[in-house]
């Protein structure tokens, strides 16, 4: 697809590339999540498990539930039923004594979120410098200014973005502002709702491999919701396929690429997705 074809032939390989020191580190797991809106089900039965420094992808259609089942692990959709629950890596079941639980204080420095709109997600009468301060508030962590200059650089923008405001930045600088926001507070899981559909086609490719970069140097875990299953393919070793808030096929990124899929759903969005293929998002 045309808006990761220049994404660099380094990153291109999900499955083959390790991502840090796991050790230490957390993945997580979602069982049998279902999530109702007035009488309406938007996820039923859904679950999924992603190990420590794991990149795992959510794809579908609109309306599917795929970004449905992102807020409900961190708390910004009402579960139904199911349970959400941090694992570490050599515990697939994780020690609930040790790990956070959902919806606490602890759970939520640790497991961040970027959103799919750049335009929406952020303050438009906050600085840059406060947007990037009020998370480290909230939690209590003295060290911002060393934070602050750390989250800039490591998205790529530096200091002098520090007092603009929202409407002074491109798109894509904007959503290089909510990456430093989610990684301020050093978390260990990213939740990534579209975080490149809203950007040029070029933007996307820039943004795309800012994330792989960062998932590599801190060994992150990333859940990864996409329409987009060149952009999966890329970025995620797993992947999940939703249709009407069930899952419809869980499968590698490998096998997705060789077309080794068994549901019709899935086939049917392969074809959507003109010109898809591994080689072209490699390029």
């Amino acid at each position: 697809m045309n808006q990761v074809a220049s994404v660099s032939p380094s990153n291109t390989n999900a499955a083959s590339r390790t991502s840090g020191n796991k050790d230490g580190h957390v993945g997580l797991a979602a069982v049998e999540l279902r999530v109702v809106y007035d009488g309406f089900v938007a996820v039923e039965n859904t679950s999924l498990q992603v190990a420590p420094g794991e990149s795992f992808g959510i794809v579908g259609e609109s309306g599917s539930g795929k970004s449905t089942v992102l807020r409900a692990i961190c708390g910004l959709a009402p579960l139904a039923s199911g349970k959400v629950q941090l694992i570490s890596a050599g515990n697939g079941s994780g020690d609930s004594k040790a790990l956070p639980a959902p919806g606490s204080k602890a759970f939520r420095r640790l497991v961040q979120m970027v959103f799919q709109d750049p335009y929406g997600s952020l303050h438009p009468r906050q600085t840059v410098d406060r947007i990037l301060a009020e998370p480290l508030a909230i939690h209590g962590i003295d060290d911002a200014e060393t934070r602050i200059e750390r989250a800039l650089d490591e998205v790529g923008l530096g200091n002098g973005f520090r007092f603009r405001y929202p409407h002074q930045l491109s798109g894509g600088q904007r959503q290089r502002i909510a990456i430093a926001r989610a990684l301020i507070l050093e978390p260990q899981i990213m939740l990534l709702d579209e975080p490149t559909s809203a950007l040029d086609a070029s933007v996307q490719a820039e943004v795309l491999n800012l994330l792989e970069d960062l998932r590599h140097k801190r060994g992150l875990t990333f859940i990864m919701v996409s329409h987009d299953l060149a952009v999966v393919t890329h970025m995620c070793e797993k992947l999940m396929v939703m249709q009407r808030g069930q899952t419809v096929e869980l499968l590698s990124s490998s096998d997705l690429a060789a077309h080794q899929v068994h549901q019709e759903y899935t086939r049917n969005l392969m074809v959507a997705s003109a010109g898809f293929s591994r080689e072209t998002a490699a390029r």
